[in-house]
């Protein structure tokens, strides 16, 4: 149970963390951290999580991570379900958590969008679900390519948080007004529960677009890098 508990813990810690960043510091008046800051929460918790807690369970902290590195045969199957039932425990109960510190705020009258993420009305830019649908693809694909990659026993050893908490930090600096930013099928559930729009009705994307990307980026270094005899 140890590596289960490490995932929902880690993945509090990266919901906790990068859309509490986006809830309560993001537009903060006059020193509001902006699209930048959340995009190094994010990265920063990934790193953090990842050094503190990657021993114990691998440190996916991501449905689609889990599925990627089954996918490239990195992830015993029989673990699969376990990881992602508590990477969405640890995300919830993150969500939950913020949403009880908002409510503290004088003047509070909701949670608005809540860091969930969309498309349509539900994007940062108005983008549309083709084009929430192609960005959270592509960019999974690459953070399993770069996740397998620095994970590879034939790669330095000891810096693979690093590679990965930048990677997470470049994918919301280039994707945050087109979906919010997504790539976890985690975080994009637990704050939808607390949204108040319609994100839940919108989650089905941040699913299978993840999934899908992720299974890609398997591929791909599947392709790239094929593990020797």
């Amino acid at each position: 149970m140890h590596k289960y508990l490490a995932e929902l813990i880690g993945t509090f810690w990266l919901v906790f963390g990068g859309c509490g960043s986006a809830i309560l510091a993001a537009a903060f008046p006059e020193l509001g951290i902006g699209f930048t800051g959340v995009a190094l929460a994010f990265g920063l918790t990934v790193l953090t999580g990842a050094y503190a807690l990657g021993h114990i369970s691998g440190g996916h902290f991501n449905p689609a991570v889990s599925v990627g590195l089954w996918f490239g045969g990195r992830f015993d199957a029989k673990d699969l379900i376990p990881y992602i039932i508590s990477q969405l425990i640890g995300a919830t109960l993150a969500a939950l958590v913020l949403y009880l510190i908002v409510q503290g705020q004088a003047g509070f009258t909701g949670t608005g969008g809540f860091a969930s993420n969309g498309f349509g009305d539900l994007s940062p830019g108005k983008y549309s679900m083709t084009s929430a649908l192609i960005i959270e693809v592509v960019l999974t694909a690459f953070f399993l390519i770069i996740i397998l990659g620095s994970t590879d026993k034939r790669a330095p050893a000891g810096f693979a948080p690093i590679a990965i908490g930048l990677a997470l930090t470049l994918i919301h600096l280039i994707s945050i007004p087109v979906t919010n930013t997504s790539v976890n099928p985690a975080r994009s559930t637990g704050v939808a529960f607390f949204a108040d729009t319609a994100a839940l009705s919108q989650l089905w994307l941040f699913w299978v677009a993840p999934i899908f990307g992720a299974m890609i980026g398997a591929l791909i270094y599947r392709m790239l890098a094929p593990q020797p005899d």
